[in-house]
Formats: structure tokens, C-alpha cells, sequence
């Protein structure tokens, strides 16, 4: 496959396989006889994985890991999964610490809107709420 054909089938951009194949993630890829990158099925396989991995945020030296330990297959099983949940509980960090943030948004909303519709009871209760969402987004900064 061309490196447009990759591109298109596994989301990431012509300069971003380039990229890969230069830091090692990738290849290297076979020409053919004009130099153009010619993807082969293991090839684009490990693309579709990349792929994948970058679009759960997972960063370059996680994946070259990632990538190297696919060629010793199951005797890495254990490092590829320890790899990976340690991944996830970094994903769950960032969720958890969206939602601090999203709280935060919505409680300051409620207090403009409670300001809006005159109704200060409201604003009083928001604007704890913002005290209390504001508290929780200096630990997570």
C-alpha cells in the first residue's frame, strides 16, 4: 500500500507515518523503484496499532516499547499488559481530573446564571459550589 493508502486507512498523516518511520515505530518500509513507501500487510498492521495507541494518548517511547515487544510475541505478554494498565490508570488520572475541571465550568455557570435571573439564593449556593470546585482544581494543578 501507498503511504496515502495508509494514511487514509488508519487516520494518520502522511508526515505522521513519515515521522514514525523515522524514530523507529515503523519500518523501515520497502521503496519501490521510484523511492515511494510501499507498506506491506505487517506494516500496515503496526500502523493500525499506532493508530490506535496515539488516539488513546499514548506517547512515543510507550509505544516504541509497545512495538518492539510485538516481535518476541509471548514472552513479553506480561510487559505488554503491565504497559498498557499503566497507561490506563494515567487515562483515568486525566478523566478524573476533566471532571474536577467540568465542575468547576458548570458550578461557575450556574453562578452567572443565578446572577442573571436575579435570584440570590441561587448565587449563594453556586458560588459555593465554585469555592468548593476551586478548592479541588489547586490540587489537581
Amino acid at each position: 500500500m501507498s503511504i496515502h493508502e495508509v494514511a487514509r486507512e488508519s487516520g494518520l498523516s502522511g508526515p505522521t507515518l513519515r515521522y514514525y518511520e523515522q524514530v523507529g515505530l515503523i519500518g523501515p518500509v520497502e521503496r519501490d523503484e521510484n523511492s515511494h513507501r510501499m507498506y506491506g500487510a505487517d506494516d500496515v498492521r503496526v500502523v493500525q496499532t499506532l493508530s490506535c495507541l496515539r488516539a488513546v494518548g499514548m506517547g512515543i517511547e510507550d509505544m516504541r516499547r509497545y512495538v518492539a515487544n510485538l516481535e518476541r510475541r509471548g514472552e513479553t505478554a506480561a510487559e505488554q499488559r503491565d504497559l498498557l494498565l499503566q497507561h490506563a490508570e494515567r487515562v483515568e488520572e486525566e478523566m478524573a481530573a476533566k471532571r474536577v475541571r467540568l465542575a468547576y465550568l458548570r458550578a461557575k455557570a450556574a453562578m452567572w446564571d443565578a446572577r442573571d435571573r436575579q435570584d440570590a439564593a441561587a448565587e449563594t449556593e453556586a458560588t459555593d459550589e465554585v469555592r468548593r470546585a476551586g478548592l479541588e482544581l489547586r490540587v489537581i494543578a
